[in-house]
């Protein structure tokens, strides 16, 4: 079998942003200066901000539940709309409901709770990170502790595999009334690893692709009720070698049949039909 590795291509993506930092530090006021935004606000943190956010064009939808965050996240990945950035702000207060609610759900022996909830966390990431927007989202700081209990500084507080999906990882502080961010953790050339530079949304500019940055999002067409409930009907019926989903689910980046592209699952649900008992006679 001939070798299929290629030679990589540059690729320019929406922003895809995370950044966290302690109590006072900001992280609301820093999060909804991007104009455009559709700001998901999980403490009411934007009251205080109606004027900065109706000027730069953003809207707020306050809510904590996580299952109310996908349905905006979908809505946005599907409908038409003039927004460019999604700011959640912050995701700590949403995956902390979302745990009570596993914890409920499941109990908490062998942390079951945990595994309940990533799963669901995994949803949410796999939608942001399809969404054609910048992705701005905002975490708690807590304390990070090495051995003998000796203090390291911050780390971000929630979902511990948050920080993977996203290009940019930076740690907000203040001083006196400006504030800074520090990169911890980069896939962008032009924000290198620890580099500190004074926080503002021209900051960003500056260095990143503005085109990415404030070009209209395209949208996406998911799979429709219909579409999922006959895939559903169909492996009643068929049986599929093992992975076969699995391999489907990994292709198109989603965890369940809802968020999968309707034009990705037509040639699922092709496939599983040409393997319907009588499918190769009647063809």
């Amino acid at each position: 079998m001939p070798l299929r590795a290629k030679t990589p291509e540059s690729v320019t993506k929406r922003l895809k942003l995370f950044m966290f930092g302690p109590a006072g530090v900001g992280k609301t006021t820093a999060a909804i200066q991007f104009p455009n935004s559709y700001i998901i606000d999980a403490e009411r943190g934007t009251e205080n901000y109606d004027k900065l956010v109706t000027t730069s064009g953003s809207a707020v939808y306050q809510t904590n539940d996580i299952n109310e965050v996908i349905a905006e996240v979908k809505a946005l990945l599907t409908e038409k709309h003039d927004f460019k950035t999604l700011v959640i702000d912050p995701i700590t207060t949403i995956y902390n409901d979302l745990l009570e609610k596993c914890e409920l759900k499941v109990g908490t022996d062998f942390g079951r709770h945990y595994g309940e909830a990533n799963k669901t966390m995994k949803r949410l990431a796999n939608l942001i990170m399809a969404l054609d927007m910048n992705v701005v989202i905002t975490a708690h700081a807590k304390t990070e502790y090495g051995a003998n209990l000796s203090k390291l500084g911050y780390t971000f507080d929630g979902w511990r595999q948050l920080d993977y999906w996203f290009d940019l990882v930076v740690e907000l502080t203040k001083k006196h009334k400006k504030r800074f961010a520090k990169v911890v953790k980069t896939r962008v050339e032009s924000f290198p690893d620890d580099d500190v530079f004074e926080w503002s949304y021209e900051s960003i500019r500056k260095r990143y692709d503005i085109a990415m940055l404030e070009k209209a999002p395209e949208q996406v067409q998911l799979s429709s009720p219909e579409q999922v409930r006959e895939i559903k009907e169909l492996l009643n019926i068929v049986r599929l070698p093992d992975g076969t989903i699995d391999k489907w689910f990994a292709k198109a980046a989603v965890d369940v049949w809802e968020d999968m592209p309707a034009d990705a699952l037509a040639k699922c649900i092709q496939y599983v039909r040409n393997r319907l008992p009588g499918a190769a006679a009647a063809a």
